[in-house]
């Protein structure tokens, strides 16, 4: 049960190798500031991440795999009423979100601080009952091309959303926001 600012670790490429580092979740870019900026930045939507300035440079080399047991989402039942909602893989195996990454060193004086933003798109047909936003979610085939390719190449994933048939849906407490 992670919130943004959190720290978590996250896999990115470094020197050609996939490394695991710990990451913060809220993007942080190179010219940010405050720390606040990252709140406005825990998701990047993928249909639209290439025109965004702000992560130009991440999308060219900084991209990152977020693996999680699975994601929270909430379904309004009217202005005042929502439920809160597990979502996972059936087998229980970990969820790799899509995400981009950043190093600032401009808030914390001489020290770097490494976040991340994920990625997310049009819900597949389990999400789209709870919610019209879901993440990227990678299958273990793509994660160097996730990592390592070219951006022209690696967008396609970020086009379909993960086959509803290996997640699950359940409620859950709304505690956990």
């Amino acid at each position: 049960n992670i919130a943004p600012t959190h720290e978590v670790p996250g896999v990115s490429m470094k020197d050609g190798t996939p490394t695991l580092q710990t990451m913060r979740w809220g993007l942080l870019p190179f010219w940010a500031k405050d720390k606040k900026v990252g709140y406005r930045m825990i998701n990047a939507r993928a249909e639209t991440v290439g025109e965004k300035r702000s992560f130009s440079p991440s999308l060219k080399s900084r991209r990152c795999i977020i693996p999680v047991s699975g994601f929270y989402e909430w379904k309004r039942h009217s202005n005042t009423d929502k439920q809160a909602y597990a979502i996972r893989r059936r087998d229980e195996e970990p969820l790799l979100l899509a995400g981009l990454w950043a190093c600032n060193k401009q808030i914390e004086k001489g020290q770097e601080i490494e976040s991340y933003t994920v990625l997310t798109h049009a819900p597949n047909a389990l999400v789209a009952d709870i919610h019209d936003r879901m993440p990227v979610i990678l299958d273990r085939a793509e994660i160097h091309t996730w990592l390592d390719a070219p951006w022209t190449e690696a967008k396609s994933i970020t086009e379909g959303p993960f086959d509803a048939e290996h997640m699950e849906a359940f409620a859950v407490s709304n505690a956990v926001g």
